[in-house]
């Protein structure tokens, strides 16, 4: 049985989709959650044994075009249909050509040109490969700064700051599953889920889920240790020429609480940063 791939991908979202009246086969109680693999084959146009196969891993390459129809049938997002296609050795239609994931001196100078807006770049698997001083104010409670998910998952203080901690963990664990779909044997990757499937029993829940989830646009809200309560918009960019890399920028709205808590962290991370209390050096991975 595949513990990872296609297979694996297609039961846990197979028993996550919502059953279609279109393919309900059979009447009365339903023995599982989700729909049955006879389901899934009809909204496909798929043979039930064509379809098993692909879920036990025997069949291990199939077409775009039965890509394509799975995803319809079981409701797939692009991330995901995208994930779907990389598991099968395929690339989805539109997937921009991969490059270089490093980034020169330019992009962190340019962050730090920003003094009221917090912002750093991440890669596939999380971690913080630049920040500015507003994002190094932000993450400022924690222990370690390196990987949003270690930060997440494995620091005391991350079911404080993450006010709505459960939906940054499954945002985290979507993240690190696409990262997977991307090269599953790579090296960082493997160490990053065997520290967290050890350390966190949440991680590991979750993992088993198969949810796949980018990074997009929308609001989060952080408890910070000196500012209080912090409601925050944010918008994610790809770093042109730099395959994986995420920039990552926060803004709140003019005039609110939280644009006042944020100018009061702006502050005290400049006070700190003249008595050499931080550091704004470039990480490197």
């Amino acid at each position: 049985m595949d513990d990872e791939g296609l297979g694996a991908f297609l039961r846990a979202r197979r028993a996550a989709a919502r059953p279609h009246p279109a393919a309900l086969t059979g009447s009365g109680y339903r023995r599982v959650s989700g729909l049955r693999r006879e389901e899934v084959a009809v909204l496909a146009g798929l043979s039930a044994d064509y379809y098993t196969r692909l879920e036990q891993g025997r069949e291990r390459h199939p077409s775009e075009q039965v890509l394509d129809a799975l995803a319809r049938a079981l409701d797939l997002d692009a991330d995901a249909r995208a994930h779907a296609y990389r598991l099968a050795n395929r690339t989805a239609p539109g997937t921009p050509a991969a490059s270089g994931g490093r980034i020169g001196p330019e992009l962190p100078a340019l962050l730090e040109m920003w003094l009221t807006t917090p912002a750093y770049v991440i890669n596939r698997t999380l971690d913080v490969v630049a920040e500015n001083e507003l994002g190094r104010a932000l993450h400022s409670g924690f222990a370690e700064t390196g990987n949003l998910a270690r930060m997440t998952f494995l620091d005391p203080a991350g079911r404080d700051f993450y006010a709505d901690w459960e939906v940054m963990a499954h945002s985290a664990t979507g993240h690190l599953r696409l990262a997977q779909g991307h090269d599953p044997r790579e090296p960082r990757l493997l160490e990053l889920l065997d520290e967290l499937t050890t350390g966190s029993t949440a991680f590991r829940d979750l993992w088993q889920r198969h949810d796949v989830r980018g990074k997009t646009r929308e609001s989060k809200r952080f408890r910070h240790p000196d500012v209080g309560l912090l409601t925050l918009d944010y918008q994610t960019f790809d770093v042109r020429g730099s395959s994986g890399l995420l920039l990552v920028v926060y803004h709140a709205p003019a005039d609110s609480p939280s644009a006042d808590a944020l100018g009061l962290l702006g502050s005290l991370a400049a006070s700190r940063d003249r008595r050499g209390e931080s550091s704004a050096v470039p990480r490197e991975r």
